[in-house]
């Protein structure tokens, strides 16, 4: 696939020391394009499965930290508007404030140490996560059954 491809969907990073940072934490992009030495586009096939961070920061200390996966559609297909996002995709997880963030970082590190990608981890395990971080909870742990149930409803699916 070609990067202005319009099938894809595109990922505005920056990086400015000290302000801004977005990164993708996970995720399989298809094109990585390089506009300036403060800023890329990363592109995603439709189906793909990211986590993007944005951090920015003031004279005064952190005044945004958000985490977001994202899971890419087709076009015509609906979807929610993600910053930085184009078109958007479906909203899997979307926290803000920095003891929500670590949480959803914890949860990562976890299912990685597990021996998962979270690129092909269920989306309503991440859904899961949205809800119980949102409501103070703890999230179930992403079990080799719930991995397994969701590759055999996947496979139903395509």
């Amino acid at each position: 696939m070609r990067p202005d491809d319009p099938n894809l969907t595109t990922v505005e990073l920056t990086f400015i020391e000290k302000r801004i940072e977005h990164w993708i934490r996970f995720g399989r992009p298809v094109s990585d394009r390089v506009l300036d030495k403060r800023r890329r586009l990363l592109s995603f096939i439709p189906g793909s499965t990211f986590g993007f961070i944005r951090w920015a920061a003031n004279d005064y200390g952190t005044v945004v930290s958000c985490l977001a996966m994202v899971r890419t559609v087709e076009r015509g297909t609906a979807f929610q508007s993600v910053p930085f996002v184009w078109p958007g995709g479906d909203l899997l997880l979307d926290v803000s404030g920095w003891s929500q963030v670590k949480h959803v970082l914890e949860v990562i590190d976890q299912i990685e140490r597990f021996g998962f990608d979270p690129c092909a981890v269920s989306p309503d395990h991440w859904r899961h996560v949205h809800n119980r971080i949102i409501a103070g909870q703890e999230p179930r742990p992403y079990t080799q059954t719930l991995h397994a149930a969701w590759l055999k409803r996947a496979r139903l699916l395509s």
